[in-house]
């Protein structure tokens, strides 16, 4: 008999794919980066608030209901390997990573859909 109490506990401490992915405008070649502790969730939850009108990027919001959702590519940049211990926060590393890729890329203005940090 299957325990489904078990099997989420196990699923509740498995760590999730984590890093900075990006989402591309393969009609502009326009990017919105981020990171996110869940790459697998952070595709789903992007793709919701774009075809619901609600995502946070209004220029990425604007540029999908133009182009459609066959012009926009989802991708995974980085990954952050696990460390030992289900109890470690990596929130600063996530950010540190994201950053270095912010850095990088410069998803600003005509080249993306971030919004530049002051």
């Amino acid at each position: 008999m299957i325990d489904k109490k078990e099997i989420r506990r196990q699923y509740k401490e498995t760590i999730q794919p984590m890093g900075v992915y990006q989402i591309t405008n393969l009609a502009n070649g326009k990017i919105f980066l981020e990171s996110s502790k869940n790459l697998n969730a952070i595709f789903n939850r992007n793709l919701f608030q774009l075809r619901g009108g609600l995502h946070v990027s209004q220029g990425l919001q604007k540029d999908f209901k133009q182009y459609g959702e066959s012009n926009f590519a989802f991708e995974v940049v980085d990954q952050l390997e696990p460390k030992e211990g289900k109890d470690y926060d990596y929130s600063r590393d996530l950010k540190a990573l994201e950053e270095i890729w912010l850095e990088k890329l410069q998803p600003y203005g005509d080249k993306g859909y971030n919004g530049k940090k002051p």
